[in-house]
C-alpha cells in the first residue's frame, strides 16, 4: 500500500494535483481540509473565526490521525494536506509512522499570491499580504523536510502529477530524488 501526501503553501495546487495524480495512479484521493469541514459542519474559515487557529490545528491533527488509521490496508491513497498541517510536528510524526511519502509542491511567493487571489476561496491566513509573506517564510524549513520536492510554477496539474509519478517509480526502483 502506498500513501502519497502532498504538502505545500496555500495556492501550491495540492488538491488539483492530488486529484490528477489519483486519477493517473487509479487510486483514492482525499483532501484533509474537505474532511475537516465535513466532520465539523463548518468551513475552515468559520472554524478559524469562531474557535481560532489552535482549535483548528487540534481538529486537523485528529482528522489526520483518524484518516491514517481508517485507511490502513485499503489500497493506495493520495492525500492533500492543508498548508499548515505539515508544519505541526505531531502531524509529521503521524505521517512518518504511517509510512507516507511526502511531496512538497513548491512555487515562488509571487506565484502563490497570484493563485490565491485568482481563487474564489476564503483563506483565513491569506487575508493580509504581510502576514501571508511572513507565514510563507516561516514554513519553508518545515516543508523542506518532505521526502520529495516538485516545482509547480508554469506547470499544469497533469504535468506536476506526471513528475510525481516518475519520482515514485524511481523510488520503487531504488533511485534517489
Amino acid at each position: 500500500m502506498r500513501r502519497v501526501v502532498l504538502i505545500g503553501f496555500m495556492g501550491a495546487g495540492k488538491t488539483t494535483v492530488g486529484r490528477a495524480l489519483a486519477e493517473k495512479l487509479r487510486c483514492a484521493f482525499r483532501d484533509l481540509d474537505d474532511m475537516i469541514e465535513r466532520r465539523d459542519g463548518r468551513t475552515i474559515a468559520q472554524i478559524f473565526n469562531s474557535a481560532g487557529e489552535p482549535a483548528f490545528r487540534r481538529l486537523e491533527s485528529d482528522v489526520l490521525r483518524d484518516l491514517l488509521q481508517d485507511s490502513k490496508g485499503n489500497g493506495d491513497l493520495i492525500l492533500a494536506l492543508g498548508g499548515g498541517a505539515f508544519v505541526q510536528a505531531e502531524n509529521r510524526a503521524q505521517l512518518e509512522q504511517a509510512g507516507s511519502t511526502t511531496v512538497w509542491l513548491e512555487a515562488p511567493l509571487a506565484e502563490l499570491e497570484r493563485r490565491c487571489m485568482a481563487e474564489n476561496k476564503e483563506r483565513p491566513l491569506a487575508r493580509e499580504q504581510e502576514r501571508f509573506t511572513r507565514l510563507f517564510a516561516a514554513r519553508q524549513a518545515d516543508y523542506a523536510l518532505a521526502q520529495f520536492r516538485v516545482q509547480t510554477e508554469n506547470k499544469g496539474p497533469h504535468q506536476v502529477a506526471a513528475e510525481i509519478e516518475e519520482l515514485l517509480k524511481q523510488r520503487q526502483s531504488g533511485g534517489r530524488k
